[in-house]
């Protein structure tokens, strides 16, 4: 059976009127990229604060490292790391300062070895001394992470940290974050505005709206919940565009086509309802976790390189939900 790093139990949290997390419930299982996806104002962030203790729940509770959020939350503390989308380095101490004055706030003795040796790792020994003011971006990540690591953590939370980087600098990131998963053997608590991220990086997703839990399962599961699929159709002049009449027409002019099917199965059927000595080329545009975000919140996100596809999936969706 899994090891549970982080179990939330019908978790609340009120302000007045205002449920910003709405009785959730779910599981991070020990070592997994666990990833919270939600529009802005969803409750991500409260989540975080709820789970690393910074603020009460209304009502509910949770375990962070089999740590009890209200009655252990020193425990809790001790044994979690942080990464946020802002940058928390003094900018007036070099790296060695700043590790020394996270072991300070953390109440870390014998701390030297282990920064000396996280140092090393991210490659960031020579500059041990120079001050961080003079890092460049991706310095200044691979130090915080670095920090977050110091305690030796069960889990470390990151909260929006790829957030305003560029791609290099992004790219940078997520492959320490599968470091700190792999090497560290440390779990990891995601937030993230972009679904690539959470593809490539995330064991499960949980996604969440208005405060509420609306989907967890991996990203595989997540995309196959979501459903409906189109073929694009690369034709010639001649093309009998009457053979599709069975079929829903999502877009088309002289040389494209794209039709919504079902499943993958219904490729089938389009392929042998068509004259084939027109057809140039076709392949399957499949759903992704922007269209099962779309879907699930209504809410659009920030496109990435590979929009194009993404916005054709779009107006088929938006189409299924009304």
């Amino acid at each position: 059976m899994d090891e549970i790093t982080v179990d939330v139990r019908n978790l609340s949290k009120q302000y007045g009127n205002f449920k910003a997390v709405d009785n959730i419930s779910f599981a991070v299982k020990k070592g997994e990229i666990f990833g919270l996806l939600g529009p802005n104002g969803a409750g991500k962030t409260t989540t975080i604060k709820l789970l690393t203790t910074l603020s009460p729940p209304t009502s509910g509770n949770a375990s962070v490292a089999g740590y009890d959020i209200i009655k252990q939350q020193k425990e809790v503390k001790r044994n979690i790391g942080w990464v946020s989308a802002e940058i928390i380095l003094d900018d007036d101490l070099n790296a060695w300062e700043n590790l020394g004055l996270q072991a300070a706030l953390q109440g870390i003795t014998n701390w030297e070895e282990n920064a000396d040796n996280l140092l090393k790792y991210f490659e960031l020994a020579e500059f041990k001394y120079k001050n961080v003011g003079k890092f460049s971006t991706g310095m200044r990540k691979k130090l915080e992470i670095a920090m977050a690591l110091l305690n030796s953590p069960e889990v470390i939370f990151m909260d929006e940290p790829t957030i305003g980087l560029d791609v290099g600098t992004r790219k940078m990131l997520w492959d320490l974050i599968l470091i700190i998963k792999n090497e560290y053997k440390v779990t990891v608590f995601l937030t993230t505005h972009y679904m690539e991220e959470a593809d490539q990086l995330c064991d499960r997703i949980a996604i969440i709206s208005h405060g509420k839990i609306i989907a967890l399962g991996s990203p595989t599961e997540l995309k196959q919940k979501a459903g409906g699929y189109a073929v694009n159709l690369e034709v010639n002049d001649g093309f009998d565009i009457s053979s599709l009449k069975n079929f829903h027409i999502l877009e088309k002019n002289k040389s494209k086509i794209l039709i919504e099917i079902n499943s993958k199965d219904n490729m089938l059927d389009v392929l042998r309802s068509i004259n084939l000595e027109n057809l140039k080329s076709i392949n399957l545009i499949t759903p992704s976790l922007d269209s099962v975000f779309l879907k699930l919140t209504g809410s659009t996100i920030k496109e990435t390189e590979e929009s194009v596809d993404y916005r054709k999936f779009y107006s088929m969706v938006r189409r299924n939900m009304q």
